[in-house]
């Protein structure tokens, strides 16, 4: 059997477990991969590299699977550590609700296909539909594919474990589709290991899925590096009144409008990096804090967006933000001054300026105002608050929202004012350059195994710097300057409370990113697919190369 038709076949063995993230599947499907490497003679004879990782506190038992190959051959230099590679991949999927009548085979591959067929898609979906060159089915693209590729180099090099210059380490977690639960347990642990054993991690690998990247693109990509993201978030305070006293007032809603209308999709907010461009902020959530229906006037508004990063960090990110929130607030002043003006005339009355004044404040500035006047009560009046939102199940974006409206209750100036946080969660770009060997070391690798790919197959495959979709690989380092750190840690208020990361040991394994992906379509949707050229013939063709050269 070749590799490809290793890989397929573990693939649809995969997809068939359902294994939708936060059920019983993610622990089926972990089980299953558990099993299939339990039976290599490697971990026959080494049954202690082979073992589960536990999400701590998960209600459903969910784990990582941990294995780990090392190389027989001694590090080149006296005293270098030795060289480790980390493979991971995810398990988990998005639900099947879009599948509608044919949730029963979304994760029935051979079934699922003739099914589609008497669906109205595209013209193209429908060639592909009737292609054996097509897979579809849930998770087969994202990412069950890539999850067996991996485990076939695991037994590809585990059967060549006494040539092996450096170490593999290969991790197959659960909750990616969540909240990393599973990659942010493996973290301590990977660490724990590198440190016992004298590894350093020189680069990550994954195999998550690869796509084009606008209508037509026919290109094969490979990734070295990967987008960040930050969920900058508002608290806007206006000042309510009757609405037949509506100039009386500044209105929250109106605010958090113009707050809306400055940032979403305003692509001077982009971040730019050796050239390529992440997508502008978008809005993921904006409503009113109001219980009930009044002619009050809302005075209070919560928003927030998705802010994708290619080299910012929290501390940039947070000062734009603010500058916008400010750029907001002087906008509705003056079209509220304007309006005013025209009422007052059109009524016949005298026109004076309404009082309304710029204030814009991050969390840390907020909370440190606040505990100036209040002290250690303040810490308690928060924790009080956290309590309350746990007790009803809140999520990390509502209890950091409770949080803040918790210190600005106990503030002396209630005036308006828009507060600027982060809320959970965050994942830290990876942006590799040429500043370290182990970088450069990497792109040059990745350089070479890309043109032999080419020469051998009919693809154009390009290389590019950052993985565009938010994945795991974020967990692989994390900023080492202490200050953005800081920025980071001091303006999330739900930090260490609901949510955390192990920042040391991020630090500690840091390493550069590669992500070598299967090609296919339409991952999250009814649709989704697997090309069975290139994610079968080339892709492994790179993968493998990639991982002979870091290795051997």
């Amino acid at each position: 059997m070749s590799t490809g038709e290793k890989i397929k076949s573990i693939a649809l063995e995969l997809t068939r477990i359902s294994s939708i993230v936060g059920t019983e599947g993610e622990v089926q499907a972990a089980r299953a991969i558990y099993s299939y490497l339990a039976k290599l003679d490697y971990f026959q004879k080494n049954k202690d590299h082979l073992r589960w990782v536990p999400v701590p506190g998960d209600p459903g038992g969910r784990c990582t699977v941990l294995a780990y190959i090392e190389g027989g051959k001694r590090p080149a230099r006296e005293g270098e550590k030795a060289r480790t590679v980390l493979c991971l991949g995810h398990i988990d999927t998005v639900g099947v609700e879009d599948y509608g009548e044919l949730k029963p085979y979304a994760t029935r591959p051979e079934v699922l296909q003739e099914k589609l067929k008497f669906i109205q898609f595209s013209e193209e979906t429908l060639a592909e539909i009737n292609s054996p060159d097509w897979i579809f089915g849930r998770g087969i693209f994202d990412m069950k594919t890539g999850v067996a590729a991996l485990m076939v180099m695991v037994e590809k090099f585990a059967g060549q474990a006494a040539e092996l210059q450096g170490n593999l380490v290969f991790i197959a977690v659960p909750d990616e589709e969540g909240n990393s639960a599973g990659m942010l347990a493996a973290v301590p642990e990977l660490e724990r290991l590198a440190r016992e054993k004298g590894w350093e991690f020189t680069v990550a690998l994954n195999t998550d899925y690869m796509t084009g990247q606008y209508p037509g693109d026919e290109n094969k990509y490979v990734y070295v590096g990967t987008v960040g993201k930050l969920l900058p978030s508002f608290y806007v305070y206006g000042e309510e009144t009757h609405v037949g006293e509506a100039f009386n007032g500044l209105n929250a809603n109106l605010l958090a409008a113009a707050v809306l209308n400055q940032i979403d999709f305003n692509t001077e907010l982009c971040d730019i990096a050796d050239g390529e461009v992440t997508l502008p902020p978008v809005s993921l959530h904006q409503r009113d804090l109001k219980q009930e229906y009044s002619v009050q006037t809302a005075n209070a508004v919560s928003l927030y967006f998705n802010h994708a990063t290619h080299a910012s960090q929290p501390a940039e990110v947070l000062a734009q933000y603010k500058e916008q929130a400010i750029l907001a607030f002087e906008q509705v002043i003056d079209k509220l001054n304007r309006e005013y003006e025209t009422f007052c005339r059109l009524s016949r009355i005298p026109y004076r300026p309404l009082p309304w004044r710029v204030q814009v404040l991050t969390y840390d500035e907020l909370y440190q105002a606040v505990k100036a006047e209040t002290g250690d009560r303040l810490d308690r009046i928060i924790e009080a608050a956290v309590r309350e939102q746990q007790a009803k199940k809140a999520d990390d974006r509502e209890i950091s929202l409770a949080i803040v409206q918790a210190v600005h209750k106990n503030y002396s100036d209630q005036n308006s004012k828009i507060i600027v946080y982060l809320a959970p969660p965050y994942y830290p770009h990876i942006f590799v350059s040429d500043r370290s060997e182990k970088e450069r070391r990497l792109l040059g690798l990745i350089g070479e195994v890309i043109e032999e790919a080419q020469r051998l197959y009919d693809y154009k495959i390009v290389l590019k710097k950052f993985y565009p979709y938010i994945s795991d690989l974020s967990y692989c380092d994390i900023s080492h300057d202490e200050r953005q750190i800081a920025a980071l840690v001091e303006n999330m208020p739900a930090w260490s409370r609901s949510y955390t990361l192990p920042i040391g040991e991020l630090q500690s394994i840091g390493m550069p990113v590669v992500n070598i992906g299967p090609y296919g379509r339409d991952a999250h949707k009814l649709s989704e697919r697997l090309s069975c050229r290139y994610s079968l013939d080339a892709m492994p063709f790179i993968l493998e190369q990639t991982l002979e050269r870091l290795l051997k």
